[in-house]
């Protein structure tokens, strides 16, 4: 019993999409989750102003069709993207992600605002300053020297340096959302 060896591909993606049909729509019966509900959902309380703004990109980069709600096809496309994603989709996700005011780069201060944000809700502790770790990535891959990172600048620098690949993907570890999927996590 619980031995999954025997147990397909096919099998344990049903029981995971399971398992997030059920807690979503234990959250959310309506089957439509709201900012507030986004935020409850994940433990997202007592946040300040710039947290809050990066949990709203969030939200807003999950919210696809832009209605202001995340239905379930948007919540388990949202996880698996994030949880199981490819690289390069990953990329394109967090250029989104960080094009806070969607102008299709992403400037200094909106950099900043999401790492800062990142990182007070992540609670990890970083050797580099927020400030120094974003003077860093524009250092590496601002290549036109222009202050903004365009969609190519971001994903080619990103891609390139494993430095900054590494701390792109550790900042946004969210392993915490499928243990609060599986019931681990109150």
């Amino acid at each position: 019993m619980g031995n999954t060896s025997g147990a397909t591909l096919e099998d344990m993606i049903t029981c995971e999409s399971h398992q997030w049909y059920r807690k979503f729509m234990t959250e959310c019966p309506s089957g439509l989750l709201t900012f507030y509900e986004f935020k409850r959902f994940f433990g997202l309380k007592n946040l300040s102003e710039s947290s809050d703004a990066y949990a709203m990109s969030m939200f807003s980069a999950f919210d696809m069709n832009g209605d202001g709600y995340m239905d379930f096809m948007e919540y388990v496309a949202a996880l698996s993207l994030v949880l199981k994603g490819e690289v390069q989709q990953k990329l394109r996700w967090y250029f989104k992600l960080y094009d806070v005011d969607g102008s299709r780069c992403i400037n200094h201060d909106e950099l900043l605002l999401m790492i800062r944000s990142i990182r007070a809700i992540n609670g990890a502790h970083n050797d580099m300053s927020a400030e120094d770790f974003v003077n860093m990535v524009f250092d590496k891959i601002d290549i036109n020297g222009d202050g903004e990172l365009s969609y190519e600048e971001f994903m080619e620098g990103i891609q390139n340096d494993e430095t900054l690949l590494r701390a792109l993907t550790q900042s946004l570890d969210l392993s915490y959302i499928v243990q609060r999927l599986q019931g681990e996590i109150p």
